[in-house]
Parts: C-alpha cells; structure tokens; sequence
C-alpha cells in the first residue's frame, strides 16, 4: 500500500479546505493500490502531506479510489461550514481525536474500585493502545474495520465489568463473578425500589441502558477515528507506535514508578487474564463442591442419636441482619452497641438466663445473607450463588433439618423478608414457614425490610411459641430491620401496643430519608448501630417477656454490613451467642472457650461459620464433649 499520493495540478475546488475523514479528490489511500495502478514514487509524492491540510488530520490525496475507501468518511469536498470555518473544523477535528484517545485511555486505566478512582491512577502508559494500534497498521482495510469494532465493543464491555466491580466491592467486599452474579443485579433492583421508590429505581434503569449503549457507540466510534486516523498517516502513525512501544520497554525494565505503581502498565491485559481463571476457577468449583456436599459426617446418624442434650427445649436460631463484628468495634457505632449488649446481658441474667458468645467467620460479606445462613446451617462453606444452588437442590443434612430427623420437634421458619414462595424451606427441614405474606402485618414498609423486628417476634409468639402443642419448637427467624439502608428505623414499643402494625405508620413517616443519611459516612455508620441496637433490644426484650425454662437461643450476624460502614478490607467476623435458662445447656460447651455474656470481647475464639454445625452436633448429642468430626466442607 502506498504512504504517499502524487502531486499534479489542482483547480480552486481542489484547494479548499479536507475535513478530517476524507479528501477533496477521492478516498484514503491511492498510489500503487489504487484503482488507477499509479505509482506513488512519481516526483512531488510528498506534496500532498506538506500542503493540502488545514487541520492536523487531512487526508492524502490519491488520484483513484483504492481498496480502503470504507475508511474515507467525508470524500467530497468540504462544504457548509467546513469551508467557510477551515481554523475552526481544524480545532474540533484535533479536539475529536483527542477525545477519542482520552477515552480510550480512561476505559484502559478506569480501577475497579471507588477508592482508587483518583486523577494520579491514570497517569500511565498501558501497552494494549500500543499494541492495539500496531495491529491496526498492518491490517487490510477489510480485517482493519472487523478490528475496529471488536475493538470498541471490548472497551465498552471492559468499562461495564469494571463498574460492576466497583459496585460489588462497594457492597459484598468483591469484586463481579462473571459466571455467577448475573442474577443479583436483579435482587439489587428490587433493593433500589425498596429504598428509593418505583420511579427513582425505574430512572436508575434507564441511565444504566443508556450508559451502556453510549459507551459501546463511544468506544467503537473512538477506535474507528483513531483507526482512520493512522490509515491516512500511516507513516507518522508507524513512528509514534514505535516510539511508545520503546517508551514503555524502557520504563518496564527500568521499573519507572508514578503515582505509587508501575508508569508502564499492562493491567488490562492482567485483568482479562484474571477473568479468565475466575471463570475457569468458578466451572471447576461447581463439579469439585458437588462432591464435598455429598460426604457428611452426620448424614447417616439416626434420628434418635442426634440432639440428645436439647430434648423438651424450644430452641430458636436467629439471624440478625448485617450484624458484624464492625457494629461492636467500630467507634461510629461500638459505644451504643456495647451497651445494649451490656444492658441484654444483665437483663437475661436477671429473669434466669445465662449466655456465651464468639465470633464466626462468615461465607459471605455486605450482602447474600442466604449465603450466610446456608453456610451456619449445612455445615458447608457456600461463598457463592452456584454452591448455594446445588446444595439446596441435594439432602445434605442441615442444624435445622436434624432437628426434623429426630421427630421430637416441630420445625418453623418465620422469614418476613421471603415476599414470594421459598422451595428451599424443604431443605431446612422446615415443617412450616411464615414469610411476610403470613404474618399478618398491615403497616408500612421500613425501606428494605417489609416489616419491624419486634412485630415479627410477636407474630412468631401469637402464631407458634404461644400456642400449645405436642411437642417443643425449633424455629429459624430472620430479623431484617437493620438491613441496608437503615433509614428510616422503626422505634421499639410495648408487646402489647403492636397490634396489626399499623401502629408504625407514624414512625415511618416521621424516619429518617436514606438517600439524606447515605450522603455522609458517618451518619450512615451511626444509623447503622441504631438499626443494630433496634435489633438486639427487641430479641433480648422478647426472650425477657416470653421465655421460659425450656427456652434456647441461637443468635448470630449474617455477615458485616457493606465497606462503607465496616471500612475497607474489614475481616467477615460476626458475633454469635447462645442464650438458655438450662445450666446444662451452657455448661456442654464449656470447652469451647466461649465469653461470658452477649459481647465476644476482642479475645473470644473465631471460627469459621461452616464448623459450627458439627461442633453444635457434637455437643447436643448423646456424648456431650467429644470432639466433632473432621469438617466435611472444604473452603
């Protein structure tokens, strides 16, 4: 392909200001490939470059079309006010080829996460435009325009994945699964319009298909102006290409540092690359998970040799949303948390009760609270969506399920943020549950959570716990009212001023705005304890007032709350307690090292939330204080 086009005589016309994009006599390119079959060695080659443009982009000027003519865009002769402003289409032609560079530079170094979103992460050099543009060069006009496309619509899906990142590490501490996240965006949909409202969730949506569309159009539109760009000069464009290729090798190996990391970058290159393991990795997992949950050490242990040391007890596990070990430590929230701890403890110890408490570590972090229970209760470590799939679709003993195993129970679930039918109650060995559509409630939403925590409690009472029956109760409840955003928070009342909950409707209204209280950090923090302490208050009160001596409690946190509050690279520890009127109840775990009363305390042991089962099991069985089996899960 020729570099360079003849010169020959030009009339007035012929003269006129070239728009970037194209040229007054024809297309692109010419010379030896053209149409023509000129030779474009022929005296006064370089003519064409030296004088026809006004602007940095103009165009070579062949004689006859040759075979990139798809890359000339505007080959007739600047009319309108192209001709009339040369200086001005100049400007704005410069200005469009550096924007479109900008962007594809910004798409290249863009983080994956909002903390390292700062003007000094995109001062560097990455390799992909370098050897992206080395390729364009060569290419045929044909390969070159597939290239240009591919090219822009890889920016547009590099941009989406990394603000997907950004978003994930910002609420569950990780970064996007590309295999297996795709159905939680739709759960964050319905969290938006639980806190903002249909319409603020609705317009949410449009400004991310719009976003999304732009960016492919951008992108693609970038790449193909850079692309036409180098096509016209060709030789200039091969210089610079070969000059920042040795730039970047010589910063590589010299190891040139800017703005705390290497100037020389290939950190596109590394994250396609680490995409890849993660999906390979995540495929892998599936078959290798699929094996472990189906070797369980207490699969096969009959009914009547499991829970020996819990017999005639009503035993209750609750989960207290987003409550981590953040809520008791962090300054925002510690004080206020750790005294209604303090005042909980004393509380219980006064109407009879004792208490130990710990830490776990949970499978999960900042969100997918099923991902939580699931791991507390089966014994296996589920960190993700397809573990929790296929263990829920197998028969691998459960905490709840082996209370259903014995037959000396009655198993309920009440679960008021359930808003749809829940198959996966079978698994838990559940012979009842409760979701928000049963429980009665006929008050207001509180943001996210479809109902307070104290009427859940005592709607648990007025439907199960206070009614009598044959046999004790095991119960799974899950308490919502501090869950995100934790805005507006509900008040705690007396038991008998609940009613259907429309007691609440004032509350309600009278509550704080999320979107007010998310602008500030420490507010939301704050809120954050609030919810918490909300939380704990109404579980302890209702334990004061309806329990008795048969009664067992199991509480624990899901997992932490999201970055913003717990702090970047917080641990996944929650707090877990387990409250009983039965000295020998407490007493069966006295091995285990736990901390008197309901705060862990920074010295209390941390375990991983997948052992407990078969320690719980352990203890409760027919030879309390023998050491549990090995694990049957494998993080």
């Amino acid at each position: 392909m020729s570099l360079f086009t003849r010169s020959h005589q030009r009339t007035n016309a012929d003269k006129a200001p070239i728009d970037e994009g194209g040229s007054a006599n024809g297309p692109e390119e010419g010379g030896r490939d053209g149409a023509t079959g000129t030779d474009a060695s022929a005296p006064g080659r370089d003519t064409a470059d030296a004088t026809d443009a006004p602007g940095p982009d103009a165009p070579d000027t062949p004689d006859a079309p040759g075979p990139d003519t798809a890359d000339a865009t505007d080959a007739s002769v600047p009319h309108g006010w192209r001709a009339k402003y040369p200086v001005i289409a100049g400007i704005l032609a410069w200005g469009a080829s550096l924007v479109a560079g900008g962007l594809i530079f910004a798409a290249l170094l863009l983080p994956s996460s909002l903390p390292a979103l700062a003007p000094e992460t995109f001062l560097h050099l990455p390799v992909e435009p370098i050897f992206g543009a080395a390729v364009l060069i060569v290419l045929p006009r044909r390969a070159r325009w597939v290239a240009t496309v591919t090219a822009g619509v890889g920016l547009g899906l590099l941009v989406i994945v990394k603000l997907l990142d950004m978003g994930f590490n910002e609420t569950l501490g990780r970064g996007f699964n590309l295999v297996l996240d795709w159905p939680l965006l739709d759960d964050g949909l319905s969290f938006l319009k639980d806190s903002i409202g249909e319409g603020g969730a609705d317009g949410v949506v449009i400004g991310a298909v719009v976003l999304v569309l732009a960016l492919f159009v951008l992108m693609t539109l970038s790449v193909r102006r850079l692309s036409s760009l180098m096509s016209r000069h060709s030789v200039v464009a091969t210089r610079t290409v070969l000059a920042l290729g040795t730039v970047w090798v010589l910063c590589a190996l010299l190891g040139l540092q800017a703005a705390g990391g290497t100037f020389a970058t290939r950190s596109t290159a590394a994250l396609v690359h680490d995409r890849y393991k993660r999906v390979k990795a995540t495929l892998e997992d599936e078959r290798e998970f699929a094996k472990d949950a189906r070797v369980d050490a207490f699969g096969d242990v009959p009914g009547d040799r499991l829970l020996t040391g819990l017999r005639g007890k009503d035993v209750m596990f609750t989960f207290i949303e987003s409550y981590g070990r953040s809520a008791i430590e962090n300054p925002e929230s510690a004080q206020g948390v750790g005294e209604e701890l303090a005042k909980g403890t004393e509380q219980l110890r006064k109407a009879g009760f004792s208490s130990r408490s710990a830490w776990l570590t949970s499978a999960t972090y900042g969100g997918s609270s099923w991902l939580g229970h699931s791991t507390f209760l089966s014994g296996l470590w589920i960190d993700n969506q397809q573990r929790y799939r296929t263990v829920t679709a197998g028969d691998h003993l459960t905490l709840t399920g082996a209370f259903k195993r014995t037959g000396a129970w009655r198993t309920v679930g009440i679960m008021p943020g359930v808003t749809k039918d829940w198959p996966e109650g079978k698994f838990y060995g559940l012979d009842k549950v409760y979701d928000s559509r049963d429980l009665g409630y006929q008050g207001p939403k509180f943001s996210w959570s479809t109902m307070p925590d104290q009427y859940t409690l005592k709607a648990y009472q007025r439907l199960e716990h206070g009614k009598p029956g044959d046999k004790p109760l095991m119960s799974e409840i899950i308490l919502t009212s501090s869950h995100n955003p934790w805005a507006p928070l509900p008040r705690t009342l007396g038991w008998n001023d609940i009613g259907d909950g429309s007691v609440y409707r004032p509350i309600e209204k009278a509550g704080r705005d999320p979107v007010e209280v998310w602008k500030d950090t420490s507010q939301v923090r704050r809120e954050y304890g609030r919810s918490i302490q909300y939380s704990l208050r109404s579980l302890i009160s209702y334990v004061e007032k309806y329990g008795n001596k048969n009664t067992v409690l199991v509480f624990l946190g899901d997992h932490q709350p999201v970055p913003k509050v717990s702090g970047e690279h917080a641990n996944r520890d929650v707090p877990v307690a387990i409250v009983a009127h039965d000295k020998d109840v407490l007493d069966r775990i006295s091995t285990w090292g736990w901390a008197d009363g309901l705060n862990p305390g920074a010295k209390a042991p941390v375990w991983k939330m997948d052992s407990f089962r078969d320690r719980f099991l352990t203890a409760y069985g027919p030879q309390p204080g023998a050491a549990a089996p090995p694990s049957s899960s494998k993080r």
